[in-house]
C-alpha cells in the first residue's frame, strides 16, 4: 500500500505556467488523506514560496524546499541542513571568479539573498521561486545559516560551472546542474533522495510504500527512494532511465492522475 507520495514541482507537478489544477488536487488530496497517504512537495523552490503557491489548499502537506535542504510542515520548520559558512563563502567566490555576470541566489535560514545590483528582470526570475528575498551589498554580510547556493545563468553555462566548482570543492559539497540555466549547491549528501530518506524514517514509511515523480537531473535520486518511481513524459533522459515508469506530462496532470489511478487500485484491492 502506498503511504508516501513525493513529487518535484517545476516541470513535474506544475504546468508550464507554474500552476496546478486546484480542484483536481483538492479531490485527490482529500482521498489521499482518507487512505492514509501523505503528500510531499520536493523542490528547489523556497519553502515559503511553496506555501504561498498552495495557500489554503496546502494544509497537511510536507514541503522539502530549497533543494531539499529544509523540511517544513504547516508553516513549521522541522529540519534544516546547512552548509559550513566558510565553505559557502568559498563556493560563492569560486562562482564569481568563473563568471561575475551570473545571478547568485544565496539561501539562508531567514531569507534568500541577492546582490543589490541585480537587474530588475533577474530579480523577477528570483521572485518566481523565492518568497522571502533580501538585497545585500556583500554575501559576507549574511549572519544566518547558509542553506543553499543557487546560480541562474541566461547563457546556460551551468554544466561548465559545475565542472569548474568541482575542481576546487569536489567532495566537500553536493552540486547539481538541474537545467542548463540552473545550478544548486547544498551541503554534502544533501539532496532530494537523502532528505526523502530522512522523512521516510521520521514517518515510518518504507521504500515499498513510496511513490515519487520527477523530470529534471536533480530528480534522479528521487527515483531511487521509491518502488513506484515515475518520470513525467517531458522529463530528461537520465530521469526517465532512472524511473520504473513513465506517466503523462506536467501539462496533462500526469502526477495527480497517476495518484488517482493508484488510489482506485488500492480501494479495489482492499
Amino acid at each position: 500500500m502506498i503511504k508516501l507520495v513525493v513529487t518535484d514541482l517545476d516541470g513535474t507537478f506544475l504546468n508550464n505556467k507554474g500552476l496546478f489544477d486546484i480542484e483536481l488536487f483538492n479531490n485527490v488530496h482529500s482521498e489521499m488523506q482518507k487512505q492514509g497517504m501523505t503528500f510531499v512537495a520536493c523542490t528547489g523552490k523556497q519553502c515559503e514560496r511553496v506555501e504561498k503557491l498552495f495557500g489554503e489548499h496546502g494544509k497537511g502537506i510536507w514541503v522539502l524546499g530549497d533543494s531539499a535542504a529544509r523540511i517544513k510542515k504547516d508553516g513549521e520548520v522541522v529540519k534544516e541542513f546547512s552548509i559550513d559558512r566558510e565553505l559557502a563563502l568559498q563556493s560563492i567566490e569560486t562562482i564569481q571568479r568563473f563568471a561575475p555576470d551570473m545571478t547568485l541566489i544565496v539561501c539562508a535560514s531567514d531569507a534568500a539573498y541577492v546582490h543589490s545590483s541585480i537587474p530588475g528582470e533577474m530579480y523577477n526570475v528570483v521572485k518566481s521561486s523565492y518568497e522571502q528575498v533580501k538585497k545585500i551589498d556583500s554575501f559576507q554580510e549574511i549572519d544566518s545559516r547558509f542553506i543553499k547556493i543557487t546560480v541562474y545563468d541566461t547563457e546556460e553555462r551551468s554544466s561548465a560551472l559545475r565542472k569548474h566548482v568541482e575542481k576546487t570543492l569536489g567532495g566537500q559539497i553536493y552540486i547539481v546542474d538541474s537545467e542548463p540555466k540552473w545550478l544548486d549547491i547544498t551541503a554534502l549528501h544533501t539532496h532530494k533522495g537523502e532528505t526523502v530518506k530522512k522523512l521516510q524514517e521520521l514517518l515510518g514509511v518504507t521504500y515499498e510504500e513510496t511513490m515519487s515523480f520527477g523530470d529534471g537531473e536533480n530528480d534522479v535520486e528521487l527515483m531511487a527512494i521509491a518502488k513506484y518511481s515515475f518520470a513525467v513524459s517531458n522529463a530528461c533522459e537520465n530521469t526517465k532511465k532512472a524511473a520504473r515508469f513513465i506517466t503523462k506530462s506536467n501539462e496533462e496532470n500526469g502526477v495527480l492522475l497517476t495518484i488517482q489511478d493508484c488510489m482506485d487500485l488500492q480501494k479495489n484491492v482492499n
